[in-house]
């Protein structure tokens, strides 16, 4: 086969066969199909769309381009969740010990930030000496003796996503919604799971803008998931503004210890619990909302959760040290403040422009090869329904770069909109699919 013909076939708005998907996936995973034809293949999906055999076999391709887990010899529950990315998400980093303090595995294999939303990987990575760079065996042994990993995709784990995922970011197609779905539902699918909860997140800080595309490909994954016996819930979950107070990396695992001590801001508090118990009756490990809420509730008060998440920092090169004292943690040098306009009440805090500022200061990647600065990240002190005063901090900001700082500080000012009428925040849950 020929990969300039695919590509124009695919321009061309014909599907592709069985065996020209598995011959594309086989050559973007060994390296023989160059990044620049991977690209062009992204972009004629971007515009033109798979019907469901070409997804189901793309993904299904790309799930077999490597290894699969085998955790049969894992005797608990095993269960993950994945968020499609979000503005101060950092959900997964407090959830996972959670549930894990619970009694239920958690094989969480996650990624890098993708344009304007953080990666969990990058966030973890803060931590001094945090490895997420696991091979499938220290994995499972992560996994057997801690009941919780916290990893990226190993070189022989799916690999044809790991190319394709760093292209997406750098080529404007993150928001195909097959190009979402196969690339979320073939890492997951290569766990060896029980269970699978979907964060996919809909507003302006999200890669599905509308409530409409963000129930497609809700139902696209949760499809897929069944397609491989897979039970999959998916929750619809607001991204109009940035979840929690803070947008960056360091900041947001500090937010985060926070939430595992029993503190950190509602709405994050409210998510993370929620997504938490879903988790645990998706794997059978409660039978009522109630009793998984009550489950949650408890190992955040013991510190359980705490000692988990100690514990897999430790298991995974960490320094611990960061996990009782956040202020180890990397932080830039240079301090900034964004104020309030006018007199009023925050009507708007625009979830797209805050994490488009954040990646702009070096939060993360506007190009394939970007290094990620640990350090820089945005403290939100006003969201919606918040009353502010002329001149009062609307946001505090930690910078590297002067000049990085003159060219964003204009298009930051602009996310917050200020109005004599008071609006109180949508509900954060949306609906569940599945």
């Amino acid at each position: 086969m020929n990969a300039v013909e695919l590509i124009e076939r695919k321009c061309d708005r014909a599907a592709l066969t069985d065996d020209q998907i598995r011959w594309f996936i086989t050559g973007v995973a060994a390296g023989t199909i160059p990044d620049y034809q991977a690209a062009a293949m992204l972009m004629a999906v971007f515009i033109n769309g798979m019907d469901d055999d070409e997804l189901a076999t793309w993904t299904d391709a790309m799930l077999h381009s490597g290894e699969v887990l085998d955790l049969s010899l894992i005797e608990a529950p095993k269960a993950d969740k994945h968020s499609t990315g979000g503005v101060g998400d950092k959900v997964s980093i407090p959830l996972a010990p959670i549930v894990a303090a619970c009694g239920v595995a958690v094989p969480m294999m996650s990624g890098r930030g993708l344009g304007h939303t953080g990666g969990t990987l990058d966030k973890l990575e803060s931590i001094p000496g945090f490895t997420a760079a696991l091979d499938p065996d220290r994995f499972h042994q992560v996994l057997a003796a801690e009941g919780l990993v916290l990893a990226g995709q190993s070189d022989t784990l799916v690999p044809a996503d790991r190319r394709l995922y760093a292209l997406r970011d750098a080529t404007g197609t993150v928001t195909s919604i097959p190009l979402i779905a196969s690339s979320i539902m073939s890492k997951k699918l290569a766990e060896d799971l029980d269970a699978l909860v979907l964060d996919v997140k809909v507003g302006s800080g999200a890669f599905m803008g509308d409530l409409e595309r963000a129930r497609l490909l809700a139902k696209t994954m949760v499809g897929l998931g069944a397609a491989h016996g897979l039970t999959v819930e998916a929750v619809l979950t607001d991204m109009s503004q940035p979840l929690g107070l803070e947008v960056g990396n360091a900041n947001e695992v500090a937010e985060s210890i926070e939430v595992l001590r029993g503190g950190g801001p509602d709405d994050l508090v409210e998510l993370v619990s929620y997504l938490a118990a879903r988790m645990l009756m998706a794997a059978g490990a409660t039978g009522s909302p109630d009793e998984a809420a009550l489950s949650v509730a408890g190992v955040i008060e013991s510190g359980a959760a705490l000692d988990a998440f100690r514990r897999v920092v430790a298991a995974q090169g960490g320094d611990t040290s960061v996990v009782d004292d956040p202020a180890g943690l990397p932080s830039a040098p240079e301090v900034a403040e964004v104020t309030a306009e006018r007199d009023g009440w925050v009507t708007l805090c625009d979830a797209r422009t805050v994490g488009v500022s954040a990646m702009r200061l070096g939060a993360g990647r506007e190009r394939k090869e970007d290094e990620v600065d640990h350090g820089v990240g945005i403290t939100l002190l006003a969201k919606v329904g918040d009353r502010v005063e002329l001149g009062q901090p609307v946001a505090k900001v930690r910078y590297r770069s002067l000049e990085r700082w003159d060219e964003t500080a204009p298009f930051l000012a602009g996310a917050w909109q200020i109005d004599d009428e008071a609006t109180a925040p949508g509900p954060l849950v949306i609906e569940r699919v599945g």
